[in-house]
């Protein structure tokens, strides 16, 4: 006998007064619990029971949420008289016949000794399982699109389309260069929204024009208004006369009370890094919006702590996680809860390596260049150190670590604080103590760029200080005529893409110089071939967008990307810190579970050889 032959809507009394024919009644009452299953492309849940017969598990389950009795075989077992009142009192609020992912995990955290839950699902699959599978069928072919869609975009859209309608919220957190953009793009086009709900997107300034650019050029069908600057409106109503409603995260902090005073049909929050801190104002004027759908879009959604991944999983979906204290409790930042909450998140987060999808792209040939300081250099590295730590007895770890990296990049450079912000971008050139302007880091990167101008090549250049620019420049006077740039957090926005076509279009070899704060997402430098990291950072995420920018779709050569680091210095610690979260591949580990550590041993190692 089974559950779908077993007599319904009738209570154990009254079966027991009346046994269907061919079935025993057992009187033992089984102990309760709240079963969860899969029916096709839902969850249900049933009332049901835990049974273990010789050591072998079973899971039983009513046929609702009403009937207080389950069947096993041909035996029809009783559970209390009053869990029929208890579930109901667990399910409120939710639909037993259509549970969201989200109701079963508040069930699960408010679970009664009574009542647990019991996940019977065998079937739950990751994100970039689900979006592979959709890969296989889905048409690269979208109504509007100005392109087709590769295998893996029309895969991921697939999927965004299908469980923002469960859901309500996703995260595209593929790796850079695999398309997020035309993904997002593609999927306004299959659920176009109407200028009285319209998408809006939130991004830095830096990414407005990219976005315009996108949307005019893929799906010229869709309408589309910039609401920045001293023109903007001032009524909710005038941003419900287009499809697409494009600002800025402080244009949405000044504005908010205008933008929620419409229901949006999309929230997508590009470089949602912006997002992570949950007291930042930034998020909280995204969390206030009324819409339907919503989208963070980063390449690193844990990049500090595991509570960067709550802060835009409770964007996307909210209530997903919990509440904030119960999920700090819940997965602390260690590996191990790392690992747990990824069971959790990975179905609703799609992070796609280009390892793992691209496999037309072109090859990226990763070389390492240790170099030593010298005797000299590396005791002015040593009192650098020294000197730090006398001057920052409080703050001198982190302190320390900023002017050794800044001394390895060279020795001319000064910064008056590193205690501020944004110390980074206030380092001035003071020559003098008789270092030569070409150091042994310099000396590389210069032989490096000889041979890529006798071959025409095209080079990116990563500097995290903007001065270290006008050094290279100075260095490389002697070197053949090339084309040179440089893009930082000074050049204006309507300059940085006009700097990259040039760089681009020019017939020869040719130098960006990046800040990779500035430039290390949202452009596409898919003319260079080759990528040198002047400078190592302690985040790994911002060394591996910046290298994204020319490996990536629309690359049809291989392209080398090097990175030039002191050993024994500090560079080598940020160096092993990118290694390690480029191991863990897909793992939602923060690297900060290594802050410890690594800045302990940033502060010993030294370049002074005994």
């Amino acid at each position: 006998m089974n559950e779908a032959s077993a007599p319904s809507g009738m209570s154990y009394d009254e079966i027991a007064l009346n046994p269907p024919s061919g079935v025993e009644i057992s009187s033992r009452v089984l102990a309760p619990a709240l079963v969860i299953s899969r029916r096709s492309d839902r969850f249900v849940a049933r009332l049901g029971a835990r049974r273990v017969i010789r050591g072998a598990e079973r899971i039983l389950s009513a046929s609702d949420v009403t009937s207080n009795w389950v069947v096993d075989g041909a035996m029809i077992f009783p559970l209390p008289k009053d869990i029929s009142s208890i579930a109901a009192e667990a399910l409120t609020g939710c639909d037993p016949e259509n549970l969201t992912f989200p109701d079963i995990l508040r069930l699960e955290r408010n679970a009664a000794e009574t009542l647990p839950v019991i996940r019977n699902i065998d079937n739950l699959r990751t994100a970039n399982e689900e979006a592979g599978a959709d890969a296989e069928n889905a048409s690269g072919d979208v109504p509007g699109l100005n392109a087709t869609l590769y295998p893996y975009q029309a895969g991921g859209v697939a999927w965004m389309h299908r469980m923002l309608d469960h859901t309500g919220g996703v995260i595209l957190a593929d790796e850079m260069g695999l398309g997020k953009t035309i993904q997002i793009i593609a999927l306004f086009l299959l659920s176009p929204p109407d200028p009285l709900s319209p998408a809006l997107i939130v991004c830095p300034t830096t990414l407005i024009e990219n976005w315009v650019r996108e949307l005019q050029g893929f799906a010229p069908s869709l309408s589309v208004m910039v609401h920045r600057g001293p023109d903007r409106t001032g009524f909710h109503k005038d941003l419900q006369k287009k499809q697409i409603v494009i600002t800025t995260y402080d244009t949405l902090v000044n504005d908010n009370v205008i933008f929620a005073g419409l229901e949006w049909s999309f929230v997508v929050c590009d470089e949602a890094q912006a997002i992570k801190n949950p007291t930042a104002k930034r998020r909280l004027a995204v969390a206030r919006l009324p819409r339907r759908r919503t989208i963070p879009v980063t390449g690193t959604p844990v990049e500090n702590g595991l509570l960067d991944l709550w802060s835009l999983v409770d964007i996307a979906i909210p209530g997903l996680l919990g509440e904030q204290t119960y999920f700090e409790t819940r997965w602390p930042d260690d590996i191990d809860a790392a690992r747990s909450l990824a069971t959790v998140t990975d179905p609703f987060i799609l992070k796609r390596q280009v390892s793992e999808v691209a496999k037309d792209l072109p090859e990226r040939i990763d070389i390492d260049v240790p170099l030593e300081l010298g005797e000299e250099l590396a005791k002015q590295y040593d009192q650098v150190r020294s000197d730090t730590m006398t001057r920052y007895p409080i703050a001198g770890a982190l302190v320390a670590t900023g002017q050794l990296a800044l001394f390895c990049a060279h020795p001319w450079l000064r910064a008056e604080s590193t205690t501020t912000p944004d110390w980074e971008d206030h380092v001035i050139i003071a020559e003098g103590s008789g270092t030569p302007l070409v150091t042994p880091k310099m000396e590389r990167l210069l032989a490096i760029l000889g041979e890529a101008f006798a071959r025409r090549k095209k080079v990116l250049i990563f500097a995290n200080f903007n001065q270290c620019g006008p050094l290279i420049r100075q260095a490389a006077a002697g070197l053949s005529k090339a084309f040179w740039g440089a893009i930082n957090g000074s050049t204006p926005q309507a300059d940085r893409q006009a700097t990259v076509d040039r760089f681009s279009e020019h017939d020869g070899p040719a130098v960006l110089i990046l800040n990779p704060r500035a430039a290390g997402a949202g452009l596409n430098i898919t003319a260079a071939t080759i990528v040198i990291h002047f400078t190592q950072v302690w985040n790994p995420a911002l060394e591996k967008q910046a290298s994204a920018r020319a490996h990536r779709r629309g690359q049809t050569e291989p392209v080398t990307i090097y990175r030039l680091f002191y050993v024994n210095t500090v560079e080598e610690v940020m160096l092993d810190r990118t290694h390690w979260k480029s191991e863990l591949g897909n793992e939602a580990v923060p690297v900060s579970v290594r802050d410890g550590t690594d800045l302990q041993r940033a502060l010993s190692v030294s370049p002074v050889q005994s």
